[in-house]
């Protein structure tokens, strides 16, 4: 019988992989009217050397240029457009002072602070990743002009692509100035509306992921909004203070729903729909019209009936709960302060482990890039000193460990390069056959800019993007034959990243994942205690809170065990299954948020001896998870007694992921 074709490996499919996407195609106009325009204009100006360094900063914003609101689309790429302009400053002034072979040694600080803050978050990682680009071309790119100059041109560039993006917008629809925020909390019903009809069905839980993505957006797009009125000393108008409350009543819809999928049963199609017409409601500013009528069949359908309840009065009502001119939405009632404190602590826990610059794993991302990149730059400096700046600027775009797998990147960026090279190469030739003149560069930095929005969806077709823009860049600058040596420095560095980002210290994922993991796990134990220890009755707001620093931290940790799972590493490295141990996690907040839910509709609640028994389960995991190789030592973690209490319904659930957890982290 014919033998079943095997699967390729993980490390090997993830380059192939493309991201469906819808065509953003206002970012594609403000990309054909970004780097080409700017050098142009310095092209007809006479001043090259400011048009370059100009469509460079509008080049490196574009990458950032992502859908969101308007004051997301400012944090994400003013934040980095800082970050360039002082790389820039930097790079220049060693350029400026003739560091020579010293450059190598500043290439490795730059790095290291660049690549330890990949564990700060996406905004932080990609501003060091361009911190650390614009450093390099400001130290090799022979460009005109004094420091300040130069990293002024670049910051220029930024700004006129933020200053596009703010502009260049299509019409407002009815929600007005909150147009971009109310979409946000649309989406929030939209997805809930999805999840609620995978319900019973294999995609459940990643549809309740993508439900905690849309609440994690929407979350962003207000707090930015608050954060605004309050650096503007404005007072908060009645459209948003009512915004606020709909999205309140979003997040304990949502919870209540989280119940109704552990459930595992399929629901009515009133019910799945109920949800979508609150997100018609926003967006079209109508009446959300006929919900689903309720039930009392569990705990769980009469927890959604009464949150659709509250929110069609949210969405009822014409005047907010807090008068306008106040700061923000109505304070909730006052917590206990054992309750408030752990909630506060939980949350600016989750920012805390795994993210900070001097923990292991930001000094193994730190030393991973420091090395590839003051590698790479002595080779090029051996090699071409007079145009060695490719080589590590290609190192700095492969070997940042938070932007995907290390070896699916190199791939990707080689096959890219040789696309672009060839590209360009020929349109060079066409638009100078058409008599396009000294004009062509800006025409193809053009053309690459109007690409580089559409190009997210891969990353190889997102290098012939920038390739297409950085080969503009320097024909102008008088390199004409750039285009050869590129692929050379482009597979120079490829391998030299293969090599040392693969080196056992640097490429253990124990290390990086363990600790992401591991704090996931110990904010869904405070969620965890926090349903089992709270009083009958008490204030939802901590409950909530803690849910979604709970989701989110687990959102992190599988996005790193997934870029973990799909690197290239030894045949017998044996590492713990990180995605099933992250799923298994993601249960237990589900199965404790259905427990909260029975709590509040009179379940039996437990006996404080058995809340600590399942809660020391968990901080034993995940100490177990964040020293792996204290493990492997012959030290096992303490075993604790995971058997469910068949009299109580709400612990059941959660103890049995608690022992299916147990095998993956090894605790036990």
């Amino acid at each position: 019988m014919p033998r079943a074709a095997r699967a390729l490996p993980a490390w090997l499919a993830h380059p192939l992989r493309w991201q469906r996407l819808p065509v953003p195609w206002a970012a594609v106009a403000r990309g054909a009217l970004c780097a080409g325009p700017l050098l142009g204009a310095g092209l007809a100006t006479g001043h090259t050397a400011a048009g370059v360094l100009a469509g460079l900063g509008s080049m490196l914003a574009g990458v950032n240029d992502r859908p969101g609101t308007r004051r997301t689309g400012i944090v994400h790429i003013g934040l980095p457009a800082l970050a360039s302009a002082l790389g820039m400053l930097m790079g220049a002034a060693l350029h400026a002072a003739d560091a020579g072979w010293w450059i190598v040694a500043a290439l490795f600080a730059v790095g290291f602070v660049s690549g330890a803050g990949s564990v700060a978050g996406p905004v932080r990682s990609t501003a060091g990743m361009q911190m650390l680009a614009t450093t390099i071309l400001g130290a090799g790119m022979p460009l005109p002009g004094t420091p300040w100059g130069k990293a002024l041109y670049v910051l220029a560039g930024c700004l006129w692509l933020l200053l596009l993006r703010l502009v260049l917008r299509p019409p407002r629809p009815t929600g007005g100035a909150l147009d971009g925020e109310r979409a946000a909390v649309a989406t929030v019903f939209d997805a809930l509306a999805d999840a609620l009809a995978a319900a019973g069905a294999s995609g459940a839980e990643s549809a309740r992921r993508r439900l905690t993505a849309a609440l994690d957006r929407a979350d962003e797009a207000l707090r930015l909004r608050r954060l605004t009125s309050r650096l503007l000393r404005r007072p908060a108008r009645t459209e948003e203070l009512l915004l606020a409350e709909r999205f309140t009543a979003a997040t304990a819809l949502c919870e209540a729903s989280v119940a109704l999928l552990w459930e595992a049963r399929p629901l009515p199609a009133a019910v799945v729909e109920s949800p979508r017409r609150f997100a018609d409601a926003l967006r079209t500013g109508r009446s959300p019209g006929r919900l689903s009528a309720p039930e009392t069949s569990s705990a769980a359908r009469r927890a959604f009936d009464r949150a659709l309840l509250d929110a069609a009065v949210a969405f009822a009502r014409t005047a907010p709960t807090t008068r306008p001119g106040r700061p923000g939405p109505a304070a909730p009632e006052p917590l206990r302060p054992s309750l408030a404190r752990r909630a506060a602590d939980a949350v600016v826990r989750r920012t805390r482990p795994g993210r900070s610059l001097v923990e292991p794993a930001g000094r193994d991302y730190g030393l991973r890039v420091a090395l590839c990149i003051a590698a790479s730059a002595a080779v090029a400096l051996l090699l071409r000193a007079d145009h060695w700046y490719w080589l590590p600027v290609t190192a700095t775009f492969l070997v940042k460990p938070d932007l995907g797998p290390l070896f699916s990147r190199t791939v990707n960026r080689f096959t890219g390069t040789v696309a672009g090279v060839l590209v360009f190469a020929a349109a060079g030739q066409l638009l100078t056959w058409t008599g396009a003149g000294v004009w062509w560069p800006a025409v193809v930095a053009g053309a690459g800019g109007a690409l580089l929005p559409f190009a997210t969806r891969h990353f190889a077709l997102q290098t012939v993007a920038i390739t297409l823009m950085v080969l503009s860049f320097v024909t102008v600058g008088g390199a004409s034959e750039a285009a050869a040596e590129r692929i050379v420095d482009t597979s120079l560095a490829c391998g030299i990243v293969l090599v040392v980002g693969h080196l056992p210290h640097l490429a253990d994922p124990r290390r990086r994942v363990g600790q992401r993991v591991a704090a996931a796990l110990r904010a869904t134990e405070d969620f965890l205690r926090h349903v089992l220890e709270s009083a009958p009755g008490a204030d939802p707001t901590a409950r909530l809170t803690l849910r979604r620093a709970a989701y989110r931290a687990l959102a992190q940790a599988r996005t790193t065990a997934e870029t973990a799972a799909a690197e290239l590493r030894p045949a017998r490295d044996r590492t713990p299954d990180w995605l099933t141990a992250v799923t298994a996690a993601e249960r237990i907040v589900d199965a404790a948020t259905a427990c909260a839910v029975r709590l509040d509709h009179g379940a039996r609640r437990p006996a404080p001896d058995e809340a600590e028994r399942l809660c020391q389960a968990l901080a034993t995991m995940a100490d177990a998870f964040e020293a792996p190789r204290h493990r492997a030592t012959g030290t096992p973690a303490p075993s604790v007694d995971l058997r469910a209490d068949p009299l109580c319904a709400t612990l059941t659930d959660v103890a049995a992921e608690l022992e299916r957890l147990r095998g993956y982290a090894g605790a036990g």
